[in-house]
């Protein structure tokens, strides 16, 4: 965090224009290619060990065309790091978010082996694993030359293989292995971006590929990201992630890996705009955004939520990335940033809870603002972050709307407005479930930490100010990439500064007055209600007039047979492969 703010402060003392860095790196570079071939050898025992043989040939085969294209097509490139402010500000995500998210693991990892004592206890190869997947988010931002940008994406690929497999457990091996696979599987288009850009246009560098608008470089490039960010086809890899610890997925889903896929879709939004591979682009992130966002309705494990979630709302960054014009772009840095602080926060607050409770179900926190108080709280800010207009979320999602509308895409309009509304139904139930008031006798003790809360206290600060400060963020800090990426910006919002300000200010204090109005007017002590029978005295069990035990619960609405992942997401995922294997092939047959 120190050296990102340092980089920061020395960068804006320069005047905050682009820097480059590494002009001349054949050491650098021969090393990188030990290091490929490590990684690769790596894949390949692990692979042979656990009888995924498939995965191998991946692995082999884009690390083999990687090493022809650098020996047979040798491109000098004239400097290999850059910070921009696209680059600086993912620095920071990746610093404080990730940070912070290391600092809550110190906590969690104690009671996570405690609760789970079947589990062999290997926090230091966490930790480790944890600190470098954040070095190699860092590299893989600041990277202008597409072959450093690889070697930090392969790592990021096996570092989360890693991480998933964790327990070791059959289900954890399974789940980290098709994690690897699709994402070796956009690695390999990765690949053959680099060898095509190399071998036509005798360049690496990401900026000059786009200025170019090479067509297979651009579709190829975008395949990658499309994996990394697990868009549909390729979002049951996140999903599965799920079997790790929470700060892996907490760090996943927040400060790296996903948002390393929709980062490079921003960088390639210019090369998308009113393009056949920014339509396909967009139509995949739409219809993720609306598929995912349905399939979460029928959630109950908080964690599987808080995926589908990040999984729908990398949708519609996506979908903002493939229009590529200034508003949707704008509208997705901004659902950027706002979705890596209130998502890290909540999947904190979802793991401490399952910490306390044992437990990770919505149902098991049923009247948790009255058992445990300060971690409800926590998520109701955390979820107002994800749909509440002061947020930014609901204003990034209006201005993508409008440009929607302009572009004449009303597919994405469709998708658009009915994935906000389930995203409404979903988010609203888990809150309600978390402010309702139904005394029990059932125990909750909070087994969350100090430096677990001190994290998740910043969050929720964090979350607060860039919502007060939202105007300001949207001049000085996401305007300045617009103009970075296409050359000039115009004001996007229509409303004056000091309206959206009292809008935020006025929104930004509802969720958590209510909650604390809410717990000020319930009755601390605990009361016996009639229960249609006689009260068994915990306000859970009655006996009925036939003399047998009855169990009182109030349950959500989860829609199962409408809804449910065994439902959707096999039509959802031939789909999404159908319409991405006919563009590729018309794509790439069109450019050929």
């Amino acid at each position: 965090m120190i050296l990102a703010l340092t980089l920061l402060i020395s960068w804006l003392r320069g005047g905050g224009q682009m820097v480059k860095l590494y002009q001349q790196t054949e050491g650098i570079d021969h090393l990188m290619l030990a290091g490929e071939l490590v990684l690769m050898v790596l894949i390949v025992y692990l692979s042979i060990r656990h009888r995924k043989y498939p995965v191998i040939l991946l692995s082999v085969g884009q690390t083999g065309l990687l090493i022809w294209s650098e020996t047979t097509q040798p491109v000098e490139a004239p400097y290999h790091m850059a910070v921009d402010c696209l680059a600086m500000l993912m620095c920071i995500i990746a610093a404080f978010v990730g940070g912070l998210i290391c600092i809550y693991a110190v906590g969690y990892m104690k009671g996570y082996h405690k609760h789970h004592t079947e589990y062999q206890d290997r926090s230091g190869f966490f930790f480790s694993m944890l600190f470098l997947f954040l070095a190699a988010m860092f590299g893989l931002v600041l990277s202008e030359n597409l072959v450093w940008m690889y070697f930090f994406w392969e790592i990021t690929s096996v570092v989360s293989f890693l991480l998933i497999g964790y327990t070791r457990t059959e289900e954890a091996v399974n789940n980290s292995f098709r994690a690897l696979w699709m994402n070796l599987l956009g690695g390999l288009g990765f690949a053959i971006g680099i060898a095509v850009a190399a071998g036509t246009l005798g360049t690496v560098q990401l900026g000059e590929v786009v200025a170019a608008g090479a067509v297979i470089p651009v579709v190829m490039l975008a395949f990658a990201g499309l994996t990394k960010s697990a868009q549909l086809p390729f979002s049951s890899w996140l999903l599965g992630a799920m079997v790790a610890p929470t700060p892996s997925s907490a760090l996943l889903h927040s400060a790296t890996m996903v948002k390393a896929g929709v980062y490079l879709l921003i960088r390639l939004s210019p090369a998308l705009c009113n393009t056949m591979t920014g339509m396909t682009v967009a139509f995949i992130g739409g219809f993720t955004f609306i598929a995912a966002s349905m399939m979460a309705i029928a959630q109950n494990d908080g964690k599987k939520v808080l995926a589908f979630s990040t999984i729908s709302n990398l949708g519609l960054i996506v979908a903002c990335a493939g229009i590529g014009a200034e508003e949707t772009i704008w509208a997705a840095i901004l659902l950027m940033i706002f979705h890596s602080v209130s998502k890290s926060m909540l999947f904190q607050a979802v793991g401490s809870i399952e910490n306390s409770l044992g437990s990770r179900d919505i149902e098991s926190m049923h009247g948790l603002l009255l058992r445990l108080p300060r971690l409800t709280y926590i998520m109701g800010i955390g979820i107002a972050g994800m749909y509440l207009a002061p947020f930014g979320m609901l204003i990034s999602k209006w201005v993508a709307l409008k440009a929607f509308v302009d572009a004449d895409n009303y597919l994405l309009v469709i998708f658009l407005a009915y994935g906000s509304a389930t995203t409404m139904l979903y988010w609203t139930k888990w809150l309600s479930k978390l402010v309702s008031l139904h005394h029990t006798k059932e125990p909750a003790h909070d087994a969350t930490l100090p430096d677990q809360y001190l994290s998740m206290y910043i969050h929720a600060a964090a979350t607060l100010l860039l919502c007060l400060l939202f105007p300001l963020v949207s001049t000085y800090v996401v305007d300045p990439m617009i103009v970075e990426l296409f050359g000039s910006a115009h004001e996007v919002l229509s409303m004056s500064v000091l309206t959206t300000m009292a809008i935020m200010l006025v929104s930004v204090i509802f969720v958590p007055s209510l909650m604390f109005l809410l717990t000020r007017a319930t009755h601390r002590d605990y009361v016996p209600i009639y229960m249609g029978g006689i009260n068994e005295g915990d306000n859970t069990y009655f006996t009925n007039s036939f003399g047998e035990p009855e169990h009182l619960y109030l349950s959500n609405w989860y829609l199962r047979f409408e809804f449910g992942m065994r439902r959707l997401m096999r039509p959802a995922v031939i789909v999404a492969a159908g319409v991405l294997i006919v563009m590729l092939c018309l794509i790439v047959g069109g450019a050929v």
